[in-house]
């Protein structure tokens, strides 16, 4: 879902009022904006952060009925491998000790594996990586092309958000585009609007709602229902680099074709500190700020 919402990101709202200064030219607004789209698994490859997860169950009026809460240490991934993340609290509660020394041995002994890979061949290891790194880059640049594809993009004005002044626009599936790409299909049941800062081209805030059913896994998976919603947003960490601040959902599902779920959910990213060999196992308590 992360890689869809990148890909919208060059498309959230404010009312189109005068402006007190002309308003950048939008083709060039948003090739620059396209320059700095980059996959948030790519910006957040040197950083340790804390994951705070919050998922709920929703009655049919959308209040919370059941609440679950775990919180993750996130660390840089292995080459060729997803991210680390070491679990202190589950279903609310933090673990004890003896749970978090397992993970540590746990992610120890995959650490030894990968040394000792590297050792028997390591250009081998290498090229592997290169090539899956290429292989990303490219989905991700097809994906974008599907956006610029599937929607109709308008510029409606100029907004502050979360501190940041913005340029809003809003985006809107053209029901005639032929979208290549997993990413495209699914972004052809959404609209919304998106916050883009104007002094640096970066993705401040996201809104996305499904104005159709949208199905998964060949419609056998998974339906998401019109109405489902999603927000996404970043924040610029210690005046260096755009990274993930928080994201949420609220959806009505249908899983299997037979259970219905109303469901939402959060994600909020904080702690942020560059990665070293001397960065400490434990990096933040949960809960602190950015």
């Amino acid at each position: 879902m992360r890689k869809t919402l990148v890909c919208l990101a060059l498309l959230l709202a404010a009312p189109a009022w005068p402006q007190e200064r002309p308003l950048p030219d939008f083709q060039r607004f948003l090739q620059e904006t396209r320059k700095r789209l980059q996959a948030d698994d790519v910006r957040q490859s040197e950083y340790v952060y804390v994951e705070t997860r919050r998922e709920q169950k929703l009655d049919k009026s959308g209040r919370t009925t059941k609440e679950t809460l775990n919180v993750y240490e996130s660390y840089p991934a292995l080459p060729g491998e997803s991210r680390w993340q070491r679990q202190t609290v589950k279903d609310g509660q933090a673990l004890p000790a003896e749970d978090l020394a397992k993970q540590d041995r746990e992610r120890q002994k995959k650490v030894m594996e990968y040394v000792r890979r590297m050792e028997r061949d390591p250009a081998k290891i290498r090229a592997a990586q290169e090539k899956k790194r290429a292989e990303e880059l490219r989905d991700t640049e097809r994906a974008v092309d599907d956006a610029l594809v599937v929607y109709e993009l308008k510029m409606l004005g100029r907004e502050v958000v979360s501190g940041y002044e913005t340029i809003a626009i809003s985006f809107t599936p053209r029901q005639s585009a032929k979208p290549r790409t997993r990413e495209g299909k699914v972004m052809k049941h959404f609209a919304g609007k998106a916050w883009v800062s104007e002094s640096e081209y970066e993705l401040v805030r996201l809104e996305a709602e499904a104005i159709e059913t949208a199905s998964f896994g060949l419609g056998l998976l998974a339906r998401v229902h019109k109405g489902s919603k999603a927000a996404f947003e970043r924040r610029k960490v210690n005046g260096e680099e755009w990274l993930p601040a928080r994201a949420s959902y609220t959806a009505t599902a249908r899983v299997l074709l037979l259970k219905m779920l109303r469901i939402g959910g959060t994600s909020e990213f904080s702690d942020y500190r560059k990665f070293t060999v001397e960065t400490e196992t434990r990096i933040g308590k949960p809960g602190a700020g950015h």
